[in-house]
């Protein structure tokens, strides 16, 4: 079992907000984050590991069929989380305007970051320490959906927007607000370009992971991470 460790941040949120379209007609009626693994929503995976992590406050952003969310999970208390909810207008607002807006329900400080439609074994007591960075993030081998790649890590651990070599962000971060500092206080806008631009300033370290990492983004990669969860014996250790 993990180890909590005293210089991660104790906040989180999970970017669940996303619809799901090549999933569709599944996600029609259930939100991509309570896709089931082993019997359990694939958000209860997150929140178990995060907790495990020493993380004690959760936000979860939802837009999508969120109000399925909300009630899966509740307050967070059987996950040993308080869970706060940044509710979404239909359509969500990608992974910049969904981090902005939940900004003001954590505490000040930094904060991890997972997109709740991967499913992994990545501990994040595995992150490396993150001082002066924007941004921390864990990148993986290319799979076979993004063959391109999305930055470059350094030997010295800093992440660059160099054309190859090329690693793919596996969602899994830890920010500093201040990356976002001068972006829109509202409305709906991605992520990456604030990323490329700190990543310009020297500002944004990173780090390899080669366990397990499935993105959850159709039919065939859900039965793939399926069936590795079934070999793995997944356990989510939750009530």
């Amino acid at each position: 079992m993990s180890q909590s460790r005293p210089d991660l941040p104790s906040q989180a949120i999970v970017l669940a907000a996303g619809r799901g379209e090549r999933l569709r007609p599944l996600t029609d009626r259930i939100p991509k984050p309570m896709v089931e693994i082993e019997g359990r929503p694939l958000i209860d995976h997150h929140l178990s590991r995060l907790a495990r992590a020493g993380v004690s406050l959760c936000v979860i952003n939802v837009a999508h069929l969120g109000l399925q969310i909300e009630a899966h999970v509740g307050d967070g208390g059987r996950f040993g989380l308080e869970v706060r909810y940044s509710r979404e207008p239909e359509g969500a607002l990608e992974t910049g305007g969904g981090i902005r807006q939940a900004l003001g329900m954590l505490r000040p400080g930094p904060f991890l970051a997972v997109n709740a439609d991967v499913l992994t074994d990545f501990d994040f007591t595995a992150l490396r320490d993150v001082a002066g960075s924007l941004a921390h993030l864990v990148l993986v081998p290319n799979p076979p959906a993004n063959p391109g790649g999305d930055f470059c890590l350094q030997p010295e651990g800093r992440v660059s927007n160099a054309p190859t070599p090329r690693l793919t962000f596996s969602g899994i971060a830890c920010y500093e607000p201040a990356l976002l500092a001068a972006a829109p206080a509202a409305g709906r806008f991605p992520l990456t370009p604030w990323l490329r631009a700190a990543a310009e300033q020297g500002r944004v370290s990173g780090q390899i992971f080669e366990g397990s990492w499935f993105d959850i983004g159709t039919p065939e990669r859900l039965a793939v991470a399926r069936q590795w969860a079934r070999r793995a014996g997944l356990q989510f250790n939750v009530s």
